[in-house]
């Protein structure tokens, strides 16, 4: 492994039970936009399992961007595709088209702009699917003593940062056409959420345009 591959211990941990989800979730072929790969230690491990999607691992940071390079080097893996630079603010992005989006603690590390940003990139792509991993809080609540306590430590670091509302998110993706389909209680804490695109004319209808 090339000496700029990054190392996050988190992933060890909860790569196979989203794996778990991940089968039951995503297409059964297509390009899977994965938005913010940090290390590319998880693009390298879902391509792998899933050989018959196409993996397409992006980040705004070029030392990320270094680090999914030489893991994709090492993994050799034919539908892994090379890193894009994307900054899931932007209001344009390299990729035109996904048949899922995947997300993995990213909308807490990031100022809700990104949320915002990855929402209307989901309505821009149509993506049937959007899969976001991480911690929550629910109904204005955190779920357990260690996410408060998480939370506390990323606003310290960016007031911008910080643990997302399920219901904020949902109704943000509400708003571009994606409704949530399921939540689903995973290890330290955390959550694997699913929302799927609405038919045209539900959403429609939604916005008082029926």
């Amino acid at each position: 492994m090339r000496r700029d591959a990054l190392t996050s211990p988190a992933v060890a941990r909860n790569r196979a039970p989203i794996l778990d989800v991940l089968r039951r979730v995503l297409p059964e072929h297509g390009l899977v936009l994965e938005i913010a790969s940090g290390s590319g230690e998880h693009a390298a491990y879902f391509a792998a399992a899933l050989p018959h999607l196409t993996w397409q691992p992006t980040d705004p940071d070029t030392a990320a961007l270094a680090s999914i390079a030489a893991y994709r080097a090492a993994a050799r893996l034919p539908n892994l595709l090379p890193p894009l630079a994307l900054d899931a603010a932007a209001s344009d992005w390299l990729v035109k088209q996904a048949d899922a989006i995947v997300a993995i603690n990213m909308i807490h590390i990031a100022p809700w702009a990104a949320a915002e940003g990855l929402m209307a990139g989901a309505a821009r792509l149509l993506v049937p699917v959007l899969y976001l991993y991480g911690p929550f809080r629910e109904h204005g609540r955190h779920t357990a003593p260690s996410n408060a306590a998480f939370d506390e430590s990323l606003r310290a670091r960016n007031r911008e940062w910080g643990v997302r509302d399920l219901d904020e998110v949902a109704a943000l993706a509400s708003r571009h056409g994606l409704a949530l389909e399921e939540r689903i209680a995973m290890p330290a804490n955390n959550l694997s959420v699913v929302f799927r695109r609405r038919p045209a004319s539900s959403h429609l209808i939604a916005h008082g345009h029926a």
